[in-house]
């Protein structure tokens, strides 16, 4: 083989090489927004979400971690903060009460709060299942 066919595989083979990865980066899409919650929400969630099952503890950070991503993938964080809005000012009474209340945008994400915080405690608090042969049974002596 000389010189100018041995030049000639060599493009070709860098051709091929080349063509994939070109191709590759023109139909990858750009990277989908996973969700809009800012850092210090979520973590002020984790903290909440802690307090509410029993305190600061590697296996309560774990589930509640679970919980705000679950949260943060089935929501927005726009409507997240307003359900919570919504949510906490619900029983407040009066005209001031009714500015919570009332709106139709109330009802509508206060239930899709309710919705998935459900989800959330399904997915990420699993009830604790004993086996029958797990509990043991005290003999009287």
């Amino acid at each position: 083989m000389n010189k100018q066919q041995q030049r000639a595989l060599l493009l070709s083979l860098v051709g091929l090489v080349a063509l994939p990865v070109a191709a590759a980066k023109k139909t990858t899409p750009a990277p989908a927004v996973v969700n809009d919650f800012p850092t210090q929400a979520r973590i002020e969630y984790v903290l909440q979400c802690m307090d509410d099952h029993g305190g600061q503890n590697l296996n309560n950070l774990y589930h509640c971690v679970c919980a705000v991503d679950t949260l943060a993938a089935a929501m927005k964080y726009d409507d997240y903060n307003q359900a919570l809005i919504f949510t906490q000012a619900f029983n407040m009474g009066g005209d001031r009460g009714a500015e919570f209340r009332d709106p139709p945008q109330s009802a509508r994400l206060r239930e899709r709060l309710k919705e998935v915080q459900a989800k959330t405690d399904e997915s990420c608090f699993p009830a604790v299942k004993t086996h029958p042969s797990d509990v043991s049974v005290q003999q009287k002596p």
